[in-house]
């Protein structure tokens, strides 16, 4: 059974356009969170935006300008991933696995606004990429021409998802290429449906702190290239990591919050773990869900010190940088976990002030360079879909 490697990495969020320009945020610690310039919303709220207009998305992922903007950065992400591997690609079986949470509802948004305002109908071609399949169907057909592709769609865990599903595929031999990942974009209707939940935190969000009060929605894009043994001879490519474990439970508590004793999330660790042939001190450092809502971090932190005991290892939410990215947020930090890895550093926890009274282990503060070889990455999405990702050194 060949185990996937990962051959290449793309990315744009809040705090960079591409690999190299996320890595630097990260080591300096410089986020994204401020108030929206390009979402034309009234609520003044701070969210992980990525400072381009459509036009501007449009124009660096060589994309119809009529695009929805999920779909753009989807795009801008995925061939950062493929295009330096692509040319190598001859013969192979690709395969092409992309999430969404949001589709094309940044144009419906829009649809919507003028079918109120002009009380006629605007042309139905403008909401055409609605749905979140469509958002793959027409990247695939940019990025790869006649790759099988599909759509996963699970909330939060999804692009978490979408590499599980990509490395199954590795292993049982039905491709020898996948692009795996997810992308999601602000939209009024995602803003909305959030603030209605009283689960946004009016000021940049402060995970695993006493005193948070929710997230901030972000939005971005990040895809993996994974490739079995022969594919990544093929490729005449290094692996920068290989995805040695990964695991998916539901703890069926409630349509939008963790169980308070985070069963879910234990179970995907201890699942992931077992499938990499793993014990929990083989880990070297947690990329948390942390979202900074009440109830996530509480179960998520309670579900850690079940499993690690004593012994956890460092840990940080990297969405204080970049918001919540919804279904682009599992394959973001599978990137971000990649690059603790090849650059031996964990990245530092932003903005904790007053530590989680009850819990009796703390996210790490400051950048710090040690030996990491293996990196737990937890995705948590409504519903009680619960996703982690065990990523290992490539060397």
């Amino acid at each position: 059974m060949s185990q996937a490697c990962i051959a290449g990495m793309g990315i744009i969020t809040a705090i960079g356009q591409n690999v190299a320009e996320n890595l630097n945020a990260l080591s300096e610690g410089r986020h994204g969170i401020s108030l929206p310039e390009w979402l034309d919303t009234s609520h003044r709220l701070p969210v992980g935006e990525i400072k381009a207009s459509n036009a501007m998305l449009a124009e660096m992922g060589s994309a119809p300008a009529n695009w929805p903007r999920t779909a753009l950065l989807s795009l801008i992400a995925a061939r950062e991933a493929w295009l330096p591997l692509a040319g190598k690609a001859k013969g192979l079986r690709i395969a092409f696995i992309s999430a969404n949470t949001v589709g094309g509802m940044d144009l419906t948004d829009r649809f919507y606004q003028a079918r109120l305002k002009d009380k006629v109908l605007s042309d139905p071609a403008d909401i055409r990429y609605h749905e979140t399949g469509a958002i793959t169907q027409i990247v695939a057909d940019k990025l790869a021409p006649g790759c099988w592709h599909t759509t996963i769609s699970t909330a939060c865990s999804s692009s978490a998802n979408t590499i599980m599903m990509g490395a199954q595929l590795i292993e049982q031999d039905s491709f020898d290429v996948v692009i795996a990942g997810g992308a999601d974009s602000l939209s009024r209707f995602t803003l909305n449906g959030f603030n209605s939940l009283m689960i946004l935190d009016k000021e940049p969000c402060r995970p695993f702190d006493e005193h948070r009060k929710g997230l901030n929605l972000g939005e971005g894009a990040a895809y993996v290239v994974l490739a079995g043994s022969h594919a990544l001879r093929q490729l005449e490519t290094p692996s920068l990591g290989t995805i040695a474990g990964y695991a998916n439970a539901n703890d069926a508590h409630h349509q939008t919050a963790s169980s308070p004793e985070g069963t879910g999330n234990l179970l995907a660790m201890r699942h992931a773990l077992a499938k990499a042939g793993l014990a929990a001190t083989a880990i070297d450092y947690i990329n948390l869900h942390g979202t900074g809502t009440e109830n996530n971090d509480a179960s998520e932190g309670k579900a850690i010190s079940t499993l690690f005991g004593s012994q956890v290892p460092a840990a940080s939410s990297t969405k204080a940088f970049t918001g919540h990215t919804l279904g682009a947020a599992g394959a973001v930090e599978a990137v971000y976990s990649v690059l603790s890895i090849t650059q031996q550093k964990i990245w530092p926890h932003l903005r904790l002030q007053t530590p989680i009274g009850n819990l009796d282990w703390q996210p790490v503060t400051t950048l710090s360079t040690t030996p990491v070889k293996h990196v737990l990455s937890n995705s948590f999405g409504f519903g009680g879909n619960c996703s982690t990702l065990i990523i290992a050194s490539g060397k």
